[in-house]
């Protein structure tokens, strides 16, 4: 079973080569760093950070050095994160990677951009409304799928073994920004339903698939303002597989062909850089349907589907592997992100069961986050499970 660890460029920058990689090699005793290239804004706590123990990431940053030859004339680009001053930490990682016979995995976030979002807001998802949601790129917009390609191309040149694909696909409303604020409640079915992309190149691609993408937008319409005006509306039920007479779960049919040929588009250009290619659903089997989530399609366009393990118990993950298969998602197709933090794992057999598990199952590939985010015990945590 291949074995790798996620980890920010700032750990490596922070902590040094040699404390980085050794702690991956001596402690957790994985085969390969899945280092992120491309992150959304975030602010996180680092236990065992040399020099910060709180740190703000910023909005869509890159975490490698561009190509400017490559990205010349682009409106949308990487643009690399203040954090890097004059280094590359991608180029130093495939090199201490290479020397230390490790693998290295780009953890990349493509559509939920919180700063090309903002930079470009014709690039980003729209709503029935026409309201844009910033802190996305909308992937059936042309210049988001020709970034998305141009960004796997420009990682191909660090040696990568795989990229592994977040956010390639639609979001939901409660996704992306600080002080978000509800102070009505909304109800379920109208967030859905601001999450859905109108934007004009979602609109002519469902109107290529023969949805009437027009008619669909004024029933989302008027059902978001009968949601919006009464709150109990907000608070019942509805079938929205029957709303507009059906052509909304048309309209929702065809954003999921978007993503998957997107991702299809992806995983030739990965192949064709000696890569593969790990769609990332983390919601699981039930839970991306809004987002264009199709996996019996994506687990046949792409080389690997991989979701969150998070779970207390080896039960509980058995059960997540089961439901994928029952999409179409065979474990041995499966990528599986564990947490060996205390949120998850009581002690190192805990981690070990669920790791039995997963290969009892099948699953080639087993994950762990976050290097940064855990403890150093945790680190001697996956050591001790990986080697039981």
């Amino acid at each position: 079973m291949q074995s790798s660890v996620l980890a920010f460029a700032t750990d490596l920058l922070d902590e040094g080569a040699d404390t980085f990689f050794g702690n991956l090699t001596d402690r957790a005793g994985v085969g390969g760093v899945t280092l992120a290239s491309v992150y959304h804004q975030a602010r996180d706590v680092f236990p065992h950070n040399p020099h910060r123990v709180v740190r703000y990431l910023e909005p869509g940053a890159a975490y490698f050095r561009p190509d400017p030859a490559r990205w010349s004339g682009r409106r949308l680009a990487p643009v690399p994160s203040t954090a890097l001053g004059e280094r590359d930490p991608f180029a130093e990682a495939a090199e201490e990677a290479r020397r230390r016979g490790l693998k290295l995995h780009a953890w990349t976030v493509f559509c939920h951009n919180d700063r090309l979002g903002f930079l470009h807001p014709d690039c980003a998802p729209a709503n029935a409304f026409g309201d844009r949601h910033l802190t996305e790129l909308c992937p059936a917009h042309p210049e988001v799928r020709e970034y998305a390609l141009t960004l796997v191309a420009e990682l191909a040149r660090y040696g990568v073994d795989a990229i592994r694909v977040e956010s390639l696909h639609f979001h939901g409303l409660r996704h992306g920004y600080h002080h978000e604020r509800y102070f009505e409640q909304l109800g379920p079915i109208a967030e859905a339903l601001l999450g859905v992309c109108f934007c004009p190149h979602c609109r002519a691609a469902a109107t290529a698939a023969g949805v009437p993408a027009e008619e669909v937008a004024g029933a989302v319409r008027a059902e978001l303002r009968r949601r919006l005006a009464d709150e109990s509306a907000a608070a019942g039920p509805a079938d929205l597989s029957a709303l507009a007479d059906g052509a909304f779960a048309a309209y929702v049919d065809a954003s999921a062909a978007t993503v998957t040929s997107l991702a299809a588009e992806l995983t030739e250009q990965a192949r064709r850089h000696g890569m593969r290619l790990s769609f990332m659903d983390g919601g699981g089997p039930g839970t991306g349907w809004l987002s264009g989530i199709d996996l019996p399609a994506l687990a046949r366009a792409t080389d690997q589907i991989e979701t969150l393990g998070y779970a207390k118990t080896p039960a509980a993950v058995r059960e997540k592997i089961a439901a994928f298969a029952l999409h179409g998602v065979h474990p041995r197709s499966m990528a599986v992100i564990l947490r060996p933090m205390s949120a998850d794992c009581d002690g190192p057999e805990n981690l070990a069961a669920k790791i039995a598990t997963l290969r009892e199952l099948g699953v080639p590939e087993v994950e762990f986050y976050h290097y940064g985010l855990m403890r150093l015990s945790s680190l001697d945590r996956i050591g001790a499970a990986l080697s039981g």
